[in-house]
């Protein structure tokens, strides 16, 4: 699946205190477990709240986590291939979701017979549609997402369902919660 890398333009300060810009260009930490799956771009993360602005390091550097780190955030977009090709990936992608550095896995339900790539998170995620189309699943339910849509997921069972020929990109804002 070809997707054009996504550019990451990151602001800070100079030895003075004055704004500045402290990189431009693809961002460095793309993830893809098999041919077929997901494509995860992740654009940032903060570790605490509120977040250190004077720390300069990449905090996106491997490895994956799917779960935002405790008290902090995740910004992320993410590439959906249509099912046709996801779905066969899935149980793969499955076998290697669990977070195990930071004891907060992904909750994945396998067995829900709607969709193979139902999951839940310790998170409150902000998803927006930034090109293409996806449905939304929940235990009872859907609902089709376009093109600047956002859906606010509380940490709820869910999957996602791109059911065109087409990619489906979205960005999300991952930001840890308490357990329900």
């Amino acid at each position: 699946m070809e997707r054009k890398p996504i550019r990451r333009v990151v602001t800070g300060h100079n030895s003075e205190g004055r704004s500045c810009f402290i990189s431009d260009g693809p961002a460095p930490n793309v993830f893809q477990r098999s041919v077929g799956s997901t494509i995860v771009t992740e654009m940032w993360k903060t570790a605490t709240a509120p977040a250190d602005n004077a720390d300069e390091t990449d905090p996106t550097a491997p490895p994956y986590r799917l779960t935002p780190p405790e008290n902090g955030s995740s910004l992320r977009i993410i590439t959906y291939p249509p099912d046709k090709i996801r779905l066969a990936t899935l149980e793969h992608e499955r076998a290697g979701a669990a977070d195990e550095a930071s004891g907060r896995a992904a909750a994945l339900d396998p067995g829900n017979p709607r969709h193979p790539g139902f999951h839940k998170t310790r998170s409150i995620d902000y998803a927006i549609v930034l090109q293409g189309e996806i449905y939304a699943l929940m235990d009872e339910g859907e609902t089709l997402l376009r093109q600047g849509d956002v859906l606010i997921q509380r940490g709820t069972n869910h999957a996602w369902s791109n059911r065109t020929d087409e990619n489906a990109v979205l960005a999300f804002v991952l930001i840890d919660a308490k357990p329900l």
